[in-house]
């Protein structure tokens, strides 16, 4: 019971790894808002899991292509919880044109938005309101995309990057305040997005042989570490990536 009696926001925790992180806080005790951008059904059965571990569960829909819309998603979840110890911001969104030369800017601006300026405004409001109080942790979920871009994401690339400068810029400020920012990067992951290339074989082989382990990651196994991120295991621990992506990184040139 490692975050017994803490509340968390989890956006995009209708399925993949936000659902992963919710279910897992809440066995360890916490009380969770499940955030949702259009399945309900999915944030609806989130939800029903988290009580089934003995913990409280909200659900709240908002589009974070529109920013405004996150900063009254975390004034609502403050409205029915009290408060929020730990903010995880795992929604996102890739592009739907995939030649960067031909992504329009509406397109460019809605990932933006989804993947870097919404989660700024929650990290904004969370930190003002944990600030208060002295405590919090806000864990944002990017990718290994944040420094090893590949072709035809440039929207999606740019807005993780930008995510992993944001957090390490907050954690110089918020430390001496008492509250924790970290990043999770996961390489490849058995999603709803990952869905169509991990459930044909060939597509899966080509797509997985450049991974170390030779496997996409459960989302159990980024949950795993957000637990950690979440917890006072890591009381110390602040302006940080932590890569989950089975050694991907170990074979990709960084520069």
């Amino acid at each position: 019971m490692r975050l017994h009696g803490k509340i968390a926001l989890v956006t995009g925790s209708d399925s993949g790894i936000g659902r992963a992180i919710a279910l897992t806080f809440a066995r360890e005790g916490a009380g969770v808002v499940v955030h949702y951008y259009s399945d309900l059904a999915g944030a609806l059965d989130t939800a029903e899991r988290v009580r089934g571990h003995g913990s409280r569960a909200e659900v709240l829909q908002a589009d974070l292509s529109d920013p405004y819309n996150a900063r009254d998603l975390y004034q609502r979840t403050v409205e029915l919880m009290g408060r929020v110890d730990v903010l995880v911001n795992s929604a996102g969104t890739g592009p739907r044109v995939h030649d960067s030369l031909e992504v329009p800017i509406e397109e460019f601006l809605r990932v933006i938005n989804v993947d870097l300026t919404s989660p700024w405004v929650l990290c904004q409001a969370a930190a003002n309101d944990m600030a208060r109080r002295g405590n919090g942790v806000i864990i944002n979920i990017t990718s290994v995309h944040e420094v090893a871009p590949l072709v035809g994401g440039a929207p999606y690339h740019a807005a993780k990057g930008g995510l992993r400068n944001l957090t390490k810029s907050l954690a110089l400020e918020l430390a001496s305040r008492g509250l924790r920012i970290n990043n999770i990067a996961p390489g490849m992951v058995a999603t709803p997005m990952t869905a169509d290339a991990l459930s044909d074989p060939v597509r899966a082989l080509e797509a997985t042989a450049r991974i170390p382990m030779r496997r996409a990651a459960d989302p159990q196994e980024i949950a795993n570490v957000a637990l950690f991120l979440a917890s006072d295991d890591a009381s110390y621990v602040t302006g940080h990536t932590f890569f989950a992506d089975g050694g991907l990184l170990q074979i990709i040139s960084v520069g």
